[in-house]
């Protein structure tokens, strides 16, 4: 079974630690990019998300949101993924992302989603 109450590391240094997961799947926590982030101004930013019922699906798909802390400008980034167990009874997380930056103008729409 897959729970993502914990510490989570990803291959480029990011941290993820999930300090609260409720029984309804709800949970929050933190998110502190790694070096190659490349952006010395990013602080550990709040997230907050939600996964599958456990009970239900041993391997659950989970989502969270990441608002980040910045000195300048306005970050939020979504993530959607599912949490494995291996044949070990190792979890891991697999994870798309989509970063959005705060546009100056509907003509600036089209730069501010990675």
């Amino acid at each position: 079974q897959c729970l993502l109450s914990g510490s989570w590391k990803s291959d480029t240094g990011c941290r993820m630690v999930v300090s609260i997961l409720s029984k309804d799947g709800s949970f929050s926590g933190s998110y502190l990019p790694g070096s190659a982030a490349g952006d010395s101004e990013i602080l550990t930013s709040p997230l907050k998300g939600s996964q599958q019922d456990v009970g239900l699906v041993p391997q659950p798909t989970f989502s969270f949101t990441v608002h980040w802390q910045l000195r300048e400008t306005s970050r939020m980034t979504a993530f959607l993924g599912q949490c494995y167990v291996g044949t070990n009874g190792e979890e891991t997380l697999h994870a798309l992302w989509l970063l959005r930056e705060a546009a100056e103008s509907p003509a600036e729409d089209w730069k501010a989603t990675r």
